[in-house]
């Protein structure tokens, strides 16, 4: 089971890597790769991000993503993709709980 995170943002990356260190890091949703049973963690805010949503949950994975709590349309649509969405703040104040089963 692998852990694969798509956050451009340096300070959100290395929060979850802190949480996970064996994650793999993409800078593109196209560089993931995922396979069922595996989590991938997605800051919904960036290009791309709800669009590789869908084809992720189709593979079988877990995918998480975390937005402003504020981005109504952006939430919505990424949870009509099959992602399981937290507001940014819930999702880092319960990243170790949410991806403490998947840690290597």
């Amino acid at each position: 089971m692998t852990v694969c995170v798509y956050a451009p943002d340096l300070m959100d990356r290395s929060k979850v890597v802190a949480a996970v260190p064996a994650a793999r890091v993409v800078a593109a949703p196209s560089e993931i790769g995922a396979a069922p049973g595996d989590t991938v963690v997605l800051d919904l805010s960036r290009p791309a991000a709800i669009e590789a949503s869908a084809g992720l949950v189709a593979t079988g994975a877990r995918v998480v993503g975390f937005a402003s709590h504020v981005d109504h349309d952006r939430i919505e649509a990424a949870r009509v993709a099959g992602c399981e969405v937290l507001a940014r703040s819930a999702f880092f104040s319960r990243l170790g709980s949410l991806l403490g089963e998947t840690r290597s």
